[in-house]
């Protein structure tokens, strides 16, 4: 009898434990307050499907292309702790009127340039994305995609700093911003 009973509180610990090793999946706009390290937060509401796709927009003489992927179970990595979050990735292609690819983070992975959601705004119909910047980082901020309807998107950049020093930078990098930095500019899915 005791030999059954010890089986099972073993069994019963042992289950709790594996348990609690499990990340806790959390909503995808969960406070990042209340996140706990190693969490995972999970587009369960399916809130990033929408924004998928290949988008164009013309502004100022340049075309930009935008790429819009998803990416389960990206890691994501501040100060205060680490957790994993499903995010839209964002790549793309600025060209000039000529033509010419005046950055290309789509086919030219020598740029470390990040453009991914960091959360949505299911009421506005939106999502806020953290943008790196270019060169040394310059140009970076936020930009905010509003879904207008199943073939458009509205884009909004606001960045933070957009000029450098050579202490900071060498002269050598281009640390030109080439995404448009503008509000309600109008991407069409191709």
């Amino acid at each position: 009898m005791m030999k059954n009973k010890l089986k099972l509180l073993f069994t019963l610990v042992l289950t709790m434990s594996l348990v609690s090793c499990k990340a806790q999946t959390l909503p995808l706009n969960t406070a990042f307050s209340t996140i706990p390290n190693g969490a995972y937060l999970k587009d369960t509401n399916n809130e990033l499907a929408p924004y998928i796709g290949t988008y164009k927009a013309n502004f100022n003489g340049n075309e930009i292309t935008l790429y819009i992927t998803k990416q389960e179970n990206k890691l994501e990595e501040s100060s205060h702790k680490n957790y994993y979050m499903d995010a839209l990735i964002v790549k793309y292609i600025v060209k000039n009127s000529s033509g010419t690819i005046l950055q290309d983070t789509q086919n030219n992975n020598t740029y470390n340039i990040k453009l991914y959601s960091i959360s949505t705004r299911t009421a506005q119909n939106a999502v806020n994305l953290a943008y790196s910047g270019t060169n040394c980082n310059v140009g970076w901020g936020k930009v905010i995609l509003k879904k207008i309807n199943s073939n458009q998107i509205s884009w909004e950049y606001k960045p933070n700093d957009i000029t450098t020093t050579a202490d900071k930078c060498p002269p050598t990098l281009d640390t030109t911003i080439y995404l448009p930095e503008t509000k309600d500019l109008i991407f069409t899915k191709q």
